[in-house]
């Protein structure tokens, strides 16, 4: 039968002990990491969350409680009274920050038992993460999943110190929503009351963040959790959190330096890292001609150039066809990779832009003397040599091209250079390049549904100079939005609001909405536009992107407490699962099979 804590209550943490505490009496809880019977002294290192410290069992010293510190096992949830003393210096464990330091036991008091755990609760464990996640509750308790979470608390608390100090107020928007179109699909929620209604879990607050600032709030912000039946990669999740903001009577200029302070103070008390303002920026024009991305990684050169005008007219078929079409020629020159990119590694890259519907890969080999390459014949001496300026090419690069519409080209060019940066080891990971991408396009062209789509969302205003293109070039309106990137992560984005209730019903309109369509799902914002609509304008961060990159992980899951794997499932709880058919009544909802 359980019981209390046996009298005892706890004093200190495991990992907060040092040298200072010498000579103090103390009591510590925790889980059983290591139990060392060495004959006649037992060694059993003590974890909580803060770290591990070694105590020391004597049979002579401790004779009444030494049977039961040898019973102890790994994982047995125990607390220890004892003093601390300095361990010999032959003892000595610098592996450990409390490596100087043990503590002499008086008394142990087991609170409960563990069978044997499925893996190491340990470091740097080699296990499966299906095996990690189902017993997710066993992963937490490792060193290095506890140092995650302590960071994302240490990563909100100053964000919400930051902005509390800015003036912002943080203000909690609803949770069951309308659905509205917004790009991903929405997770419904069924209303027992209102059969055949669904209410749908937030994709963002973008919309009551706004209407917040139309109640003079004047400045938001919310660590806020959203949702998106979308399908997942390693730094998406179905549910995932945000940093949100709103401000009124603001440009451009001041939500990002606004956010920039909030970045650098977030880096320097959590990491101990002054990161330099203000951040690099380009615009979305510079950002894809130069690397092929709209979130490139600055951390290292390869930056594309454009060969379009060299390529005109030609010999060189597929060259000269991308241009006449509309497209482009460009390429990346690797520096001194000639001994590194053998001919079979050179055939392998062809087939990776493939996978971004390059049709192929052309190169240039520049060697002492000669120049290796499939290509070279058909061109001129003057058109080869053309290229290798432009190119910068010397002894020991090897220049690769792409040749096709502006967008794949972009799209197989901008992968490439991470993927050969990758390979070569290129990327100086002791680095954190931030980036401000700016004057996005306001719209995309969606071939498959025939019409304008929002590039960012339907909110977002166009630059003022451009406003007369939306009669005439829609798809040449910028918008007045602006991502912020981390070494080749989107950390957040944002942009500055339509508040004119006219350009936002025309901005509908743009996006393919009737009148009656924009009132079914809209009209609550532009109802609240006729009532007096501050200038305004905000961005969102994803949190867990943010800490998946301060703490130096590969994958956002590693930084959530119980996250989902690629099937939008949780294997631990085995979430989403089946219910009662008199819940289904309740709702008015009967299952049908799909073929």
């Amino acid at each position: 039968m359980q019981k209390g804590m046996a009298g005892l209550k706890r004093t200190d943490y495991c990992g907060e002990l040092g040298e200072s505490n010498i000579g103090k009496k103390v009591t510590l809880m925790g889980w059983a990491a290591k139990n060392r019977d060495l004959g006649g002294v037992i060694f059993i290192d003590l974890r909580d969350r803060t770290g591990i410290v070694q105590t020391v069992f004597n049979q002579e010293t401790a004779s009444d409680i030494f049977a039961l510190a040898e019973s102890v096992r790994s994982e047995y949830v125990v607390g220890i009274e004892g003093v601390v003393r300095k361990r010999a210096p032959e003892t000595v464990n610098n592996n450990i920050p409390t490596g100087t330091i043990e503590v002499l036991a008086s008394n142990i008091v087991i609170y409960s038992k563990s069978e044997t755990p499925p893996f190491y609760i340990e470091e740097g464990i080699d296990t499966n993460e299906q095996v990690r996640l189902k017993y997710r509750y066993l992963d937490l308790r490792r060193p290095d999943m506890q140092k995650n979470m302590i960071l994302r608390h240490k990563v909100c608390k100053v964000a919400r110190d930051y902005f509390d100090s800015q003036g912002f107020l943080e203000i909690e928007t609803p949770m069951l929503t309308k659905s509205t179109p917004e790009g991903a699909r929405d997770y419904l929620v069924p209303s027992r009351i209102h059969h055949g209604a669904f209410y749908a879990l937030p994709q963002s607050p973008q919309q009551y963040k706004q209407l917040l600032m139309l109640a003079g709030m004047d400045k938001y912000f919310q660590i806020a959790r959203c949702f998106r039946d979308e399908d997942l990669r390693a730094d998406r999740q179905p549910e995932f959190t945000q940093i949100d903001i709103e401000m009124s009577f603001v440009e451009a200029e001041d939500v990002i330096s606004c956010n920039e302070g909030m970045l650098a103070e977030v880096f320097e008390k959590t990491l101990g890292i002054k990161v330099k303002t203000p951040f690099l920026r380009l615009t979305y024009k510079e950002a894809m001609e130069r690397y092929g991305s709209d979130k490139p990684d600055t951390r290292f050169g390869l930056e594309l150039v454009d060969m379009s005008d060299i390529a005109k007219g030609c010999g060189f078929k597929v060259f000269a066809d991308a241009v006449a079409n509309g497209g482009s020629v460009r390429a990346i020159n690797v520096n001194g990779a000639s001994d590194r990119l053998s001919r079979r590694d050179l055939d392998s890259l062809v087939d990776f832009v493939k996978i971004y519907c390059a049709k192929g890969l052309a190169w240039i080999v520049v060697a002492e003397g000669e120049l290796k390459s499939p290509v070279t014949k058909f061109l001129t001496e003057e058109e080869t040599a053309a290229i290798l300026k432009r190119a910068d090419a010397k002894v020991g690069d090897v220049v690769l091209f792409v040749a096709d519409k502006d967008e794949i080209v972009f799209d197989s060019l901008g992968a490439l250079r991470q993927e050969i940066a990758k390979r070569l080891d290129m990327i100086d990971k002791s680095l954190f390049n931030f980036l401000w991408v700016t004057e996005f396009p306001l719209l995309e062209y969606d071939e498959e549904e025939k019409r304008f789509v929002a590039k960012h969302h339907p909110f977002t205003a166009p630059m003022d100079e451009d406003l007369e293109l939306l009669d005439t070039d829609p798809a040449s309106v910028r918008a007045k939005a602006y991502d912020v990137i981390l070494n080749g992560c989107e950390l957040g984005g944002g942009s500055i609001r339509i508040y004119d209730g006219e350009l936002q019903a025309k901005m509908f309109k743009l996006l393919g909405f009737t009148e009656e369509a924009a009132q079914a799902q809209f009209g609550h914002l532009l109802t609240a536009f006729k009532y007096g609509t501050p200038p305004h304008g905000g961005m969102a961060y994803g949190l867990d992107r943010l800490v998946m990159l301060l703490a130096g992980c590969s994958s956002i899951r590693d930084v959530m407490a119980f996250p989902k794997v690629q099937t939008a499932s949780e294997v631990m709880t085995n979430a989403p699962d089946f219910v009662d058919k008199k819940q289904l009544m309740e709702l008015g909802i009967k299952i049908v099979n799909i073929d």
